[in-house]
């Protein structure tokens, strides 16, 4: 049997083995990359924009042009790997999900088959019966293609993920930590099975080395079986939230979604397909996966409680700008992430990336903010009537940042020269406020782009964050091209 074949790999390195892995931006799959480079596999991420793997690239890592909607880019992206990760799914596409699903499917089956890749492994949807949703039935039917393929596959079927940033989490996330008082429909009291995510990637990474002899399906999950409304519950208990839930007999997936769109970041037309498929039971019925895998999946109490351990290593560490792909360069994106503000702006320089770099590493302290300055010092003066420490910190070194240094009112957190600068508020504010920069190479110069993420605290939060929304729009704007386009 050839060195890289999947089940070879008895100590579960994976070393010297040449993975293909799509959805590498996504939740899962941008996860799980971490995991297969820790696991010494050589990791080709297939992405439609292989720009947006940029910054994760690393030795052992490429990311090559593919979409699976367009097969001739796949045989090129699949040749000389062994096993492949189908992490692909069309739930946001506001065409016809199905096909588009199905068409993906078959192209990227009959490419890892002339490709001659050893194994395929899937994570698709968990739900029995006849009638399915048509999101559940989508998942399943894509399954079956690649199973039928003739490349033997491993597809898992999982029911809510929970992890910090997983979509059901920070749907239950926001609607517990906005609403003292829930009117609840039926679909609340359906059961689920829950897995969290680090027994979703567990699982995942195991598959590539398991003997296995053919293709198979495992449905997976944790020991509880819960529902929407205990998990709701859950939460607010380990929160210290007190909630109402009053259930109705109304309130269809269709309603129910349009009502997500407006109390939680979720667009409605990816609630409502994600809230079709909660009528159904996505409960294990084949305990299969504990025999065939050593994973033991965590309950519901642990997996929200690590979820909101990671939240803020997790969220802090996410790339805002990948989830505003639309923006071009120089646009200015805004949007929500559970109860969060996320706001990104863009501006090419003609610098280096390394004296760009110098530029943002010297942000605050003597030498300023590079705008608006005398406004920087009038918030500064109001938070020292507020208790808090305005600007008189400084900073230690006028040219170099570290982990931990104090620039006025800001902590570092995060300082990765020459790409990365995170600094989060010590101010006092009704919730959490980061403000992030990264640099990175153009063939003419550099880019810089600068995020602001707010974490509001109840409605003073929410007020805080609009209030001053004109201000700070004026202010970022002009200092990210101050940054990055400095007067001769």
């Amino acid at each position: 049997m050839p060195a890289d074949h999947p089940a070879t790999a008895r100590n579960g390195s994976l070393a010297g083995t040449t993975v293909a892995l799509t959805g590498a931006t996504g939740y899962v799959g941008g996860r799980l990359l971490d995991l297969l480079r820790a696991a010494g596999a050589n990791v080709r991420c297939l992405a439609r924009r292989p720009d947006a793997l940029r910054h994760r690239r690393a030795p052992g890592v490429e990311a090559v042009a593919a979409d699976a909607l367009r097969p001739e880019t796949l045989a090129p992206a699949l040749r000389g790997t062994a096993l492949a990760y189908y992490l692909v799914h069309s739930m946001g596409d506001a065409r016809d999900f199905e096909e588009n699903d199905r068409r993906a499917a078959r192209n990227f089956a009959a490419a890892a088959r002339a490709a001659g890749v050893r194994r395929i492994v899937y994570l698709g949807g968990l739900g029995h019966g006849d009638r399915l949703s048509r999101h559940l039935a989508s998942r399943q039917e894509v399954g079956r293609i690649l199973r039928e393929s003739g490349v033997p596959t491993i597809e898992f079927r999982a029911s809510i993920i929970i992890g910090s940033g997983s979509l059901s989490f920070e749907m239950i996330r926001s609607l517990t930590e906005r609403l003292p008082v829930m009117v609840t429909p039926r679909w609340v009291k359906v059961r689920a099975q829950p897995i969290a995510i680090e027994d979703v990637l567990a699982y995942l990474v195991e598959a590539a080395v398991v003997p296995a002899a053919g293709s198979a399906v495992f449905e997976i999950g944790g020991p509880d079986r819960v529902s929407y409304g205990d998990l709701i519950r859950e939460y607010a208990r380990q929160r210290g939230l007190r909630r109402i839930m009053i259930p109705v007999p109304v309130l269809s997936p269709r309603l129910s979604s349009l009502w997500l769109g407006l109390v939680t970041p979720l667009f409605a037309r990816v609630g409502r397909k994600l809230l079709d498929g909660v009528r159904n039971e996505t409960v294990v019925r084949d305990d299969a996966a504990l025999r065939a895998f050593r994973v033991r999946p965590r309950g519901v109490s642990e997996a929200v409680a690590r979820a909101l351990a990671n939240e803020d290593r997790e969220f802090a560490q996410t790339r805002w700008c990948d989830a505003f792909s639309a923006a071009g360069a120089g646009r200015e994106p805004v949007g929500r992430f559970g109860s969060r503000f996320v706001e990104s702006r863009v501006a090419d320089s003609e610098l280096t990336p390394e004296a760009l770099w110098r530029r943002v590493e010297r942000v605050g302290g003597a030498q300023g903010w590079y705008y608006a300055d005398r406004l920087w010092r009038l918030r500064g003066f109001l938070d020292l009537l507020a208790g808090g420490v305005g600007m008189r910190r400084g900073r230690r070194d006028p040219e170099r940042l570290a982990v931990g240094d104090a620039v006025d009112w800001w902590r570092v957190e995060a300082v990765e020269p020459p790409r990365l600068l995170r600094l989060r508020a010590e101010m006092r504010l009704p919730g959490r406020a980061w403000l992030q920069f990264e640099t990175e190479p153009r063939p003419d110069g550099s880019r810089l782009r600068q995020t602001a993420i707010f974490d509001p605290r109840g409605l003073a939060g929410r007020a805080y964050w609009y209030a001053l929304y004109p201000a700070h729009r004026r202010i970022f704007a002009g200092m990210v091209r101050a940054i990055a386009l400095p007067r001769v």
